[in-house]
């Protein structure tokens, strides 16, 4: 998962458009086998947003215990290094939006 902001203020969320996993979030996913957390989410946040991004620094990290022992693992990151045109996915629509501090 990816906090992708620019100079402006502003930071890009996705209406997420999911049963399971819905509402305003940050663009990511899922790691493929073989690929690196980094690399998994520049191809995630590419694949909804349109967007290269370009160093991704790690901010932060999540888990929940899942009933078989085992634990999901969410990684942060966050980077105001993009390029590109913003498009929507399937996952959902993607929108700049003023970062409130």
């Amino acid at each position: 998962m990816c906090m992708v902001y620019d100079d402006k203020g502003n930071v890009l969320v996705q209406d997420k458009i999911d049963e399971n996993w819905g509402g305003l979030t940050f663009p990511g996913g899922h790691v493929k086998k073989g690929e690196s957390f980094v690399d998994s989410v520049i191809r995630e946040v590419y694949e909804e947003t349109g967007l290269k991004i370009e160093n991704p620094r790690i901010c932060g990290t999540k888990d929940w215990p899942r009933e078989d022992g085992s634990r999901y693992i969410v990684v942060f990151y966050k980077t105001n290094k993009f390029s590109g045109t913003l498009k929507s996915s399937d996952e959902g629509e993607v929108k700049w939006m003023p970062l409130v501090r």
